[in-house]
């Protein structure tokens, strides 16, 4: 009985004074009622600018979670927060499934949220008529993106991801490839090279070579086989991969027209030493296939750094060139997928704050700012936990059958399955608050698998509305693209209409995350 008035005592102590008051809940929900009816006046204007940034397998769960963690993070409770996306005024849910798969992957998503098609699971920038691996298919079924439609309608464009810029999720912005894998020629099977199939690397600098900002990993797809890296030399994981022998960044930078000034860092520190209003092209790459977890660093720290986007200030090229405040979520996968919902969560976060920067620099009235993600994850949280329990915190209760301690996060599968002694590891016993730590799992798996449940999309400034209800996901840039007077779609857009100027497209997961 002692027990149980305690407990009682201890939740009542953790309902703040205001929530106890009816009227607080009555004007919270009259002041949403007014921002509501506000919106009845619909922004029609042309976007001069458009960002799309892509939290990679930020499913719903992980964005609660992530709200949850914000708030902890400023010393409050945590429920109560809200994101900066969840301050956008439009929500839509998206369909993520590929044409040949229920739970889809990273590649047939981003072919359907970037060019507007739908298509196989594993293939990128190709419509559904190609097979995974079968480079004979490619021909004349390739799709071009948003990042394409603004090209040929004279915009300046941009690429910014905390994984390897040939990753699936931002690649079908420029390459057409039957294996999302085949990020340079090393990694292609003789056939294919044989069939004319180009790597995905190559087609970064070759397919849309005006391209003004391409920030991300991986640059060993872009040197010469067992060509030294510049930041790690003597360490042979970061050789150079190309069996062509060709050096991408000296292409890449051959490519630029004459007299335009193209620059090519690997280093934050030099990143934050240009000039960047005499810059017409730059390309930023660390040696990583995806940027170090996140960690604000010093400045002797390479590229890959959680801050770096975000010291320069946006935009810093006005007003031929727009970059993006920061990079974004595309970590946000690959902690998922290790069982490390710390990492994963952390990277939502920093996600999220790139979201407020751009948010605070640019307009409603003239930018189109879109928050998705390509796919979801088998991650959750529950437990029956108390207002403000740490988002990696233990349930309140055991369970009823192992009477052993689980905490409230866990994964429908993945490596964070464990059995001690025959039974389940008691999570008392280990730290389960740690960043490495691998949250249990109902079913054993090396990695982690995507959820196939929709996503959320939110949008804020011109035509946002047109993101309203449930869509398929390859409904997103048509809507963009309309928004922003490009691409096919264009009878709305007459003689007196404002012009698209400067379109930013940050893939940042799309975070597409970090530096």
């Amino acid at each position: 009985l002692l027990l149980l008035l305690l407990a009682q005592l201890c939740s009542a102590s953790l309902v703040p004074e205001r929530e106890k008051d009816p009227e607080y809940w009555r004007r919270q929900a009259q002041d949403t009622l007014r921002n509501a009816l506000r919106l009845q006046r619909l922004n029609q204007n042309v976007a001069k600018n458009l960002i799309l940034f892509l939290g990679d397998g930020m499913g719903v769960s992980t964005v609660t979670a992530a709200r949850i963690l914000k708030g902890q993070l400023q010393h409050g409770q945590g429920e109560e927060s809200l994101l900066e996306m969840e301050k956008f005024p439009y929500v839509a849910l998206a369909k993520t499934y590929n044409t040949n798969a229920q739970v889809p992957d990273s590649a047939g998503t981003a072919t359907a949220y970037l060019c507007g098609v739908k298509a196989n699971e594993g293939t990128l920038g190709v419509s559904a008529g190609v097979t995974r691996d079968h480079c004979n298919t490619t021909k004349g079924q390739e799709v071009t993106s948003i990042l394409r439609w603004a090209k040929d309608a004279g915009k300046a464009v941009g690429i910014v991801t905390t994984t390897r810029v040939t990753h699936a999720t931002p690649s079908a912005a420029y390459a057409h490839s039957a294996n999302r894998d085949w990020y340079s020629d090393g990694e292609m099977p003789p056939d294919a090279l044989q069939g004319g199939c180009k790597d995905i690397a190559r087609q970064l600098v070759e397919n849309i070579p005006e391209i003004e900002v391409i920030l991300g990993g991986g640059r060993k797809y872009m040197f010469p086989k067992n060509a030294s890296d510049v930041e790690y030399p003597h360490e042979e994981k970061h050789r150079g991969t190309r069996l062509d022998r060709r050096d991408l960044v000296k292409a890449w930078h051959d490519a630029k027209p004459h007299g335009k000034v193209a620059k090519y860092v690997w280093h934050r520190r030099e990143l934050l030493a240009l000039n960047l209003s005499r810059v017409d092209f730059l390309l930023g790459e660390s040696h990583h296939s995806g940027v170090p977890w996140p960690r604000m660093g010093a400045l002797g720290e390479p590229l890959a750094c959680h801050g770096v986007f975000g010291q320069l200030q946006w935009p810093v090229i006005p007003p031929r060139m727009l970059l993006p405040p920061g990079d974004a979520g595309g970590r946000i996968d690959h902690g998922h997928h290790e069982g490390k919902a710390k990492q994963a969560l952390h990277e939502a976060v920093e996600l999220d704050r790139a979201i407020g920067l751009a948010t605070r620099l640019t307009s409603a009235q003239d930018t189109l700012s879109v928050v998705t993600a390509d796919h979801s994850h088998v991650f959750t949280f529950g437990g029956y936990t108390p207002r403000g329990n740490p988002i990696f915190g233990l349930a309140p209760m055991q369970s009823d059958v192992d009477r052993k301690p689980f905490t409230s996060i866990l994964y429908g599968n993945g490596p964070g399955y464990k059995i001690v002694a025959g039974e389940r590891e008691n999570v008392s016993a280990v730290d389960f608050a740690h960043a490495d730590y691998q949250a249990q799992s109902a079913v054993p798996l090396r990695q982690e698998t995507h959820g196939g449940e929709d996503v959320a999309v939110f949008a804020r400034g011109p035509m946002a509305h047109l993101l309203h209800g449930v869509h398929e996901q390859n409904y997103i840039p048509h809507a963009m693209a309309y928004a922003a007077c490009i691409g096919s779609n264009r009878g709305h857009c007459n003689a007196g209409a404002r012009p698209a100027a400067p379109l930013l497209l940050p893939f940042l997961a799309l975070l597409i995350l970090l530096c």
